[in-house]
């Protein structure tokens, strides 16, 4: 068991790092993730930040129906030394899928930024890429649009293809081609 006169690790594991959620070190109240080996805390979220989360969580269930699982703000086992909590991740399977273990792939994560666009963009999308996932949106609400990075290489930790997707205008989403969103409905 680790205390507080404990030196920290230099950097803690995503085994660690659920340890100290059983040994009731941390609990849902700190509201942290673990990015590259940091317990990370996460900023508060405002009422502008959830309410457009569920905007976002809404229009994907809607377009997607049962074809994939939209979980809001639920960790993502990214990889052994990151377990981040995207504001959204669409995952393979459905609900029972994971009673006993966090998705470790999606076919689509967004994150909804105002005061985290910052690491949305230098952190997260380098282990988004690096997991292999397909597709990360940022829906960023400082300049009202949706950043969209395509094609990750996990080997380089980027994505090579990344684009702005403007109002008026409609997101197919990778995984599934014959499902798109309109931004419209992913802005407030």
């Amino acid at each position: 068991m680790t205390t507080l006169a404990d030196p920290a690790p230099a950097r803690v594991t995503r085994e660690q790092y659920f340890a100290l959620v059983d040994q009731g070190v941390l609990t849902e109240d700190d509201h942290v993730e673990l990015l590259e080996g940091v317990i990370v805390a996460m900023a508060p979220e405002g009422p502008r930040h959830s309410e457009v989360v569920e905007l976002v969580g809404d229009a994907l269930r809607i377009a997607l129906g049962d074809r994939a699982r939209v979980r809001t703000g639920h960790p993502f086992d990214a990889s052994t030394w990151s377990v981040p909590q995207p504001d959204i991740g669409v995952v393979p399977g459905k609900h029972r899928d994971y009673l006993d273990r966090h998705p470790s792939s999606a076919h689509l994560v967004v994150e909804v930024a105002v005061s985290s666009l910052p690491q949305d963009r230098l952190t997260k999308a380098p282990i988004y890429a690096a997991a292999g996932i397909p597709e990360y949106w940022i829906v960023n609400l400082r300049q009202d649009h949706v950043e969209v990075h395509r094609s990750p290489d996990p080997t380089a930790r980027r994505y090579a293809l990344v684009e702005v997707a403007r109002r008026g205008s409609r997101l197919a989403l990778v995984a599934f081609p014959d499902v798109s969103v309109a931004v419209d409905d992913l802005l407030p």
